[in-house]
């Protein structure tokens, strides 16, 4: 069995199997308004600060829609719709600053380890 077999099991694992439903909820309802998204913030209400490294990575995965590795600009402008489906779409503005942030070599997508150290910085 080829290794590449796995993310596609890790991707259909529910956010709700890695943070409790209540910490998502609290975390979508802080930036239910336009433009009032901080990930720093998201981060530290939905509890991913305080999570290990591979369940970080569960996290990515789950995110990265299309399975590439990266999770680019189209997909991080519906990241909150990847932790509920009650989550709204990040604004243009949003979408920039976060991948602004993450985009650490500038090749305009967030890879896991950009991902990683976003979520714990």
């Amino acid at each position: 069995m080829q290794r590449g077999n796995t993310i596609p099991a890790a991707r259909k694992m529910a956010m709700t199997d890695l943070l409790k439903a209540e910490d998502i909820k609290k975390a979508l309802d802080a930036f239910a308004v336009a433009d009032s998204f901080d990930h720093r913030k998201f981060f530290e209400l939905v509890g991913m600060r305080a999570m290990e490294a591979d369940s970080v990575n569960k996290v990515f995965q789950a995110l990265d829609v299309d399975a590439s590795g990266y999770i680019e600009e189209e997909e991080l402008k519906f990241v909150l719709k990847g932790f509920s489906e009650e989550g709204r779409d990040l604004t243009d503005a949003e979408t920039k600053k976060f991948l602004d942030a993450a985009d650490k070599d500038g090749d305009g997508k967030i890879g896991m380890d950009e991902f990683q150290a976003l979520v714990h910085e």
